[in-house]
Order: C-alpha cells, then sequence, then structure tokens
C-alpha cells in the first residue's frame, strides 16, 4: 500500500522549476486514478550517453525525476546505448557524431553512478533502449518511419534552421525522434521528462503511443540552466558548469561567480527551493540595504548541502573565506614530488589540478598561476632548482600544491 499524497500536494512539487506541463489536466487525472488504483505511474526520462560528465545543467531533470520518486512514483531511466549511436540532433546547427555500442555503455555506467548523488537508486529502473532497438528488423522500422511525415519532421527549429541554411540533414537524424518515440511505446510511459529542447521528440512519443493503441504519455519539460557565465547554457565546453563531481569548495567559489540577476533562476533550478524561500529572496533582492552575496553564499551552501551534506556546505564555506578571500594556503595541501627542470604544465597535469595540459596552458595565458606568489606567464616555464627545494604552485583561487624537488 502506498500512501500517496492529495493530486493538488504532489502538484505542487511537480508544477516546481518547470517550464511546460502537457497537458495538464490530464495529467491531474492521471495522477488521481494511480491514486484510487493504488499504482505508480510510470515516470520515463532518456539519457544521452554521450556525456558521460554530469554537471548541475543535466541535475535540473534528474531532480525532477527525484521528486517523482519521492511522491511514490516508478521512475525509468532510459540509457540510450542504442540511440547514441545516432546521434540526438536536438538543438544542434549540424550532425552529432556517432558513438559505438560500447562506447556508449561505458559512458552510460558513469552517468548512472553520478546520478546516485540526486536519484534513489535503490527504486530506480535502469534499462537500456539496445534491449528493443537493436532487435528491430527492416520491415519494423519501415513500419515505425511511416507513422510520420518528412513534414512533420521539418517543424522541429532545429530542422528547420538547417533545411533553410541549406545545411545538410542525414536521414538517420529523423530516426532519432522516432526511436525515442519508440522507446515510450515499448515502456508504457504514463508520463516523460525532459529539457525544452526534447519537447519535439518527447511529442513524438505521445503521437507514437496514440498510433498504438495506448494511452499517450504527458510530457514535462524543464529549463536549460545558464552556467556561471550567465549567458551561454551550462556547459563543459563553454567552461562555465558545475560538475557533480566536484569538490565543494570549488563548487562554492562557482556559484558565488555568478551574476546577480541568475540568483532567483538558480534557486529554483540547481537549489531546487520552495516556494517561501524563493520568495524570501526575492523581497531581498529588491531591498537595496541587502547585499547580494550574502544570498549567493546561502545559495552555494543550498547547492552543496544537495549533493553532499550540511556540515561539508560550511566547511566549504570557512574554506572560501580562509583561502579566497583571507588568501591563505589550506593546511592540507596536496604535495607533488617533481624531477628537475619538469614544465609547470606537466607539474599541473600530472599532480591532477587540472584534467588537461591544454587547460594548464589557458591558465598560465589567462594569468592565473602562481609559484610562491610570482606570476608564471610562459607556457613553457619550468621548475629549475636544486633538489630539496619546495613551492607551493596556485593555480586559480582556489587550487593548491606543494611542489617537492
Amino acid at each position: 500500500m502506498i500512501n500517496f499524497l492529495p493530486v493538488f500536494e504532489q502538484m505542487d512539487l511537480i508544477r516546481r522549476g518547470v517550464e511546460e506541463i502537457l497537458p495538464e489536466d490530464e495529467l491531474e487525472k492521471k495522477i488521481q486514478k494511480s491514486i484510487l488504483n493504488n499504482k505508480p505511474l510510470r515516470i520515463k526520462l532518456g539519457c544521452d550517453p554521450s556525456r558521460p560528465d554530469l554537471h548541475i545543467g543535466h541535475g535540473v531533470v534528474l531532480r525532477k525525476l527525484r521528486h517523482f520518486q519521492d511522491l511514490g512514483h516508478q521512475a525509468i531511466l532510459v540509457i540510450g546505448d542504442f540511440t547514441a549511436m545516432i546521434g540526438d540532433p536536438s538543438g544542434r546547427n549540424k550532425t552529432r557524431p556517432q558513438l559505438s555500442l560500447n562506447q556508449a555503455r561505458l559512458n552510460a555506467e558513469s552517468y548512472v553512478e553520478q546520478a546516485k548523488k540526486i536519484l534513489d537508486i535503490k527504486k530506480l529502473k535502469v534499462v537500456y533502449n539496445s534491449s528493443w532497438l537493436s532487435k528491430m528488423n527492416f520491415n519494423d522500422v519501415i513500419s515505425l518511419t511511416s507513422s510520420y511525415t518528412v513534414a512533420r519532421m521539418l517543424e522541429r527549429d532545429d530542422f528547420t534552421k538547417r533545411f533553410k541554411q541549406e545545411i545538410p540533414i542525414s536521414i538517420h537524424e529523423f530516426l532519432y525522434p522516432l526511436a525515442q518515440g519508440k522507446d515510450s511505446v515499448e515502456l508504457e510511459s504514463d508520463v516523460e521528462l525532459g529539457g525544452t529542447d526534447q519537447k519535439f521528440n518527447l511529442l513524438v512519443g505521445r503521437d507514437l503511443q496514440k498510433s498504438n493503441g495506448q494511452t499517450p504519455q504527458c510530457i514535462i519539460t524543464t529549463p536549460l540552466l545558464e552556467g556561471t557565465d550567465g549567458v551561454e547554457k551550462m556547459s563543459k565546453s563553454y567552461g562555465n558548469h558545475i560538475s557533480l563531481n566536484d569538490k565543494p569548495e570549488d563548487m562554492y567559489g562557482k556559484t558565488l561567480s555568478i551574476s546577480d540577476d541568475m540568483i532567483l533562476k538558480w534557486l529554483v533550478l540547481a537549489a531546487d527551493v520552495e516556494t517561501k524561500i524563493l520568495e524570501k529572496a526575492r523581497k531581498q533582492l529588491k531591498n537595496p540595504s541587502q547585499n547580494p552575496m550574502n544570498i549567493k553564499r546561502d545559495l552555494a551552501r543550498r547547492i552543496i548541502s544537495l549533493f553532499y551534506d550540511q556540515n561539508t556546505a560550511l566547511k566549504a564555506e570557512e574554506y572560501f573565506n580562509s583561502i579566497v578571500v583571507g588568501k591563505g594556503i589550506p593546511k592540507d595541501i596536496i604535495e607533488y614530488h617533481s624531477g628537475e627542470d619538469e614544465s609547470i604544465v606537466n607539474i599541473i597535469f600530472n599532480s591532477g589540478l587540472l584534467k588537461s595540459k591544454g587547460e594548464a596552458r589557458r591558465m598560465i595565458k589567462q594569468g592565473a598561476v602562481r609559484i610562491d606568489g610570482e606570476l608564471i606567464s610562459d607556457i613553457n616555464s619550468a621548475i629549475k632548482s636544486k633538489i630539496g627545494r619546495e613551492f607551493i604552485l596556485k593555480v586559480g583561487k582556489r587550487r593548491f600544491l606543494k611542489v617537492l624537488i
């Protein structure tokens, strides 16, 4: 026996931080029916395993799936290992690179591991769409494609733009929304979640369910979260992201760097706050006597608490106050044993301070690397010293390394 909350209470949580619910009245009826039959709704979220590193922008829709879990419904995470071989064209101005099935599955393992930070993994159903899509023969594919027209496909904004600009659209890209819709038919999903850029694909699933005699799913879209720059959507490629695996002190510092006009949106989408907390912040921002930085600090603590815990959030704040504001050096600094004449770039990369040599060079060019307080401006610089010396290498505002020769 599941103790479901009343419809209006469930809808209050479901509406939080969403862009659209289509059709909303149908969703309310589905919830009412699930309460009467004491049967959870099947909530589907498809994930693209072409991007194994998740950030809090990905966390927005994952958090919505968690809301449904908390309400007692069945969350289904669809790993698109087969559709990754097609490449999702959503929001793209060119054909997305295709992955091999093995690469997609390796990425998927990392995706699920990171998703544990948000989802209740014990109650989560994880499925791979290769389980049914790989079994389709050419007759099945023809049958699937006959259910949609080219005209309907060209209703998609990204396809329309590419068509008008004479940018090639491959036939296989038309198959992606159909394959995603086939997932909904296979799972008989009641609700499908996705970002606003997925709206067309979600509606295709609804249409395919209708043509297969099923009750069509409702769709819920969540906004795309702008990154720390406040301009582009959060993305690792833009360097404006906060990774789910970031250290707490990095999460804290990056959150404080957002612009004031992004605070309210981040409170809802990144920190998942209730309406009363959001309205309190809104009033504070309108008050000239209030410093927005105090609200950002609260936002940073809330985000860290979601992915770690409250105590860790407080320690991250202490670290920021001591190291960034107070310009101190952390007590538990990592040590790295360097060889003579090892380049700064190699030290930064080999020690794990940064994930690539390219990123290390970029930080040097930006004037963000110092040794014992002295600015390093040459990307070819190396430490030249006698054995037995030690140095403090600082990268950015929050990364430190004790280099031992």
